[in-house]
């Protein structure tokens, strides 16, 4: 295998264009693996080999058993990406040798999956993006290697863990869409509650196919395919370094050869593992221990009837509701435990403009969680307590340099805004007849910019607006600072043009 050079970001090439399709794998959230009764444990907690038996890890004589669960939630997911759902779809076997792969052959479907025929819209840059989807179907999961100095072990927890595959057709052209397809396909499946979205545990995992093409041609290239890439990071770099290594390619005027590839983090390069296969290098043929998949159309319906509101009308909904830009009602509704936390805090005041509380959430609570590592449902501030805290801002009971102290106090011990307010001494300023002596005495405390602002220096104006801040640490209310400011020096102006 030739070596690759790693570089930090693709040149592609002025004359071609990729094309890219997705496949997606994601476990689903059942109690019980794909085909037996063994339960389905987090792989990167458990001990190893705890949750296997003689049907997961393949002995012979045994039998499998189609998880119904496991159906109903590729059906939830098929319907969401409006997919057609087949009547009847077939498992079958795909043959291949892995290690992590006890039985020879994986348990899969191909000639008739679960479900063809769908799409997914998704924002990118400012517009709107569909993604065909090719075919949504079941199989089961491989488990997992760890490989050691001169030896291998293998993890049969994972093997036959129930596995939805998801592929697009290869309708992207460009990093930033791919992006937003993943993504926003991994929101819908949180949505939908079937994937916990965990890609540090592997619970999706992605790959890529890139192929490139003369800019205005509507043939595809020759492809290549990168597996298992289990970050959106991951993804981006993997496709971007390939893009530029098959420009160069045909920039030079060498084929691209299809295999599949690897991605070396380390490195920053993508490996070659093996000349691609073609469907019949698995030798395909429908599994002899399990009948055909039978999908009634009144179970399909009642299925439909159970679909949650999903992401995008979600989105369309804060926006022609609450008034929300598309950029905040996307990043709110990016996750479903982030919508539910906003919605909660809006309906706790509805008389709170939305876009406030939005920007709060979006904004410094974000923050925060991100400076601690915290997902928002572990936040000890509750939607309520925010809510409270926006109030506060909004009645001009603190500023908002207060709100921001009052927030992170908030976070660190979980109490509610107006306790933190008086144990800090926070509150607003907002009678005059307390902030006019403290401008009287910063005026007679800098007499020299006051000869300067008398002078028509004008811009001194805001530092004698600082020092009043100065002095009321920042409780004073500013357009009352700035008010009183004007009247007093006003009337020295007077004063001093009086003879």
């Amino acid at each position: 295998m030739a070596e690759r050079t790693p570089r930090a970001a693709h040149t592609e090439a002025a004359d071609f264009e990729p094309v890219i399709g997705l496949e997606v794998h994601a476990e689903l959230e059942t109690r019980s693996k794909m085909f037996c009764a063994c339960p389905v444990v987090d792989s990167t907690q458990a001990e190893p080999n705890t949750a296997v038996c003689e049907v997961c890890t393949g002995m012979p004589g045994t039998l499998p058993v189609i998880n119904r669960l496991a159906v109903e939630y590729a059906i939830k997911v098929a319907l969401a990406l409006n997919c057609r759902v087949a009547p009847l779809s077939v498992f079958a076997r795909k043959n291949y040798f892995y290690p992590d792969l006890p039985k020879g052959f994986q348990i899969s479907q191909y000639e008739l999956p679960l479900a063809t025929e769908g799409s997914l819209e998704v924002e990118c840059e400012g517009d709107k993006k569909r993604v065909r989807i090719r075919r949504v179907h079941l199989e089961e999961d491989t488990g997992k290697l760890f490989h050691r100095p001169g030896y291998s072990l293998v993890d049969y927890n994972r093997s036959g863990v129930p596995l939805l595959e998801i592929v697009s057709e290869p309708d992207m052209y460009s990093l930033p869409q791919v992006e937003a397809y993943a993504r926003g396909l991994r929101s819908l499946l949180r949505y939908l509650g079937v994937n916990s979205g965990d890609m540090e545990k592997g619970v999706i995992r992605f790959e890529a196919n890139i192929s490139l093409r003369p800019k205005g041609s509507q043939g595809l290239g020759t492809r290549t395919e990168i597996k298992n890439l289990n970050s959106f990071r991951a993804m981006i770099n993997a496709i971007d370094y390939e893009i530029g290594r098959q420009s160069e390619l045909l920039a030079a005027g060498q084929p691209v050869r299809q295999e599949t590839l690897g991605w070396d983090e380390a490195r920053g390069v993508t490996v070659s593992q093996r000349g691609k296969e073609e469907a019949h290098d698995y030798r395909y043929f429908p599994e002899p221990d399990l009948p055909p998949l039978e999908v009634a159309p009144e179970w399909v319906e009642a299925i439909r009837q159970q679909l949650p509101e999903l992401p995008a009308q979600k989105r369309e909904r804060f926006m022609a509701q609450l008034g929300l830009t598309p950029y905040l009602a996307g990043v709110l509704t990016a996750e479903p435990e982030v919508a539910a936390y906003f919605e909660a805090a809006t309906q706790a005041d509805p008389r709170l403009p939305a876009a406030k509380i939005a920007h709060w959430i979006s904004g410094d609570l974000f923050a925060l969680l991100k400076e601690h590592g915290q997902a928002i449902q572990d936040c000890r501030i509750s939607p309520l307590q925010l809510a409270q805290l926006v109030r506060l801002v909004e009645q001009g009971e603190i500023n908002i340099s207060s709100a921001k102290q009052v927030l992170a106090e908030m976070f660190e011990c979980g109490a509610d805004p107006g306790q933190v307010v008086e144990r800090l001494g926070l509150r607003q300023i907002s009678d005059p007849r307390q902030i006019a002596p403290v401008v009287s005495q910063v005026l007679a405390d800098n007499p020299d910019q006051l000869q300067a602002y008398l002078a028509g220096k004008r811009t001194i104006l805001e530092w004698f607006f600082g020092q009043v801040m100065r002095l009321t640490r920042g409780r004073a209310q500013p357009s009352l600072v700035r008010r009183e400011l004007e009247r007093q020096l006003g009337e020295k102006e007077k004063n001093r043009r009086s003879p």
